[in-house]
């Protein structure tokens, strides 16, 4: 017991202080502020691929039925919204330099958090309601030219694809980005206070 007593004593002797300067927090975050800016970039570029892709595909392959027009106008219009909404909320993270405006980037980090929650949310139901019905649409013309094995894979890969990344993907996409910006705020929020409070 007596040497229980003596390492409790050692240890509340024993005072740590650990002092993170805002420089050295600024490092930090703009390493952090860097990779979600490239995330986000890659997120509009992989979009815009997908645009152009069945931009293309429209334009290049002759296709008979109406509905498949409008299924890849529905597709292409949804997909066209949800990347202008992305480069929104790029342009509400990347236009402001944080290392001069630190309370101003914080606040445009505070929106950005709030637009993701709300992309991820109710946009996304819209987004996924449009490209169901663009999908469903095209599959029209093209699920005649298939047998029925061609057709039962094409439609249940689908439906599980699109299940697949509304359920297990966006949970998870969500969760890492909602800790990601979490931290990035306290962060913010601590320079802020390192920056207005004298040492």
């Amino acid at each position: 017991m007596q040497a229980f007593d003596q390492l409790q004593e050692l240890w509340q002797k024993h005072e740590v202080e650990v002092k993170v300067s805002a420089d050295e927090m600024l490092q930090q975050a703009k390493k952090e502020v860097n990779g979600l800016k490239l995330k986000s970039a890659l997120n509009i570029l992989g979009m815009l691929a997908s645009f152009i892709a069945i931009a293309a595909l429209w334009i290049f392959f002759h296709f008979e039925s109406w509905t498949t027009h409008v299924g890849i106008s529905i597709t292409i219009i949804a997909i066209g919204v949800y990347t202008l909404i992305l480069y929104r909320d790029y342009r509400l993270i990347s236009k402001t330099d944080f290392t001069a405006h630190p309370h101003e980037y914080l606040n445009n980090l505070k929106t950005y958090q709030l637009n993701r929650y709300k992309l991820y949310n109710s946009l996304y139901w819209f987004y996924m309601i449009a490209l169901s019905l663009g999908i469903i649409f095209y599959f029209v013309e093209i699920l005649a030219h298939f047998n029925t094995v061609q057709k039962v894979l094409a439609v249940g890969l689908t439906a599980m694809w699109i299940l697949f990344c509304s359920t297990i993907l966006r949970k998870a996409v969500m969760r890492r980005e909602k800790e990601r910006i979490a931290l990035l705020i306290e962060k913010f929020e601590r320079i802020s206070g390192q920056i207005s409070t004298p040492e």
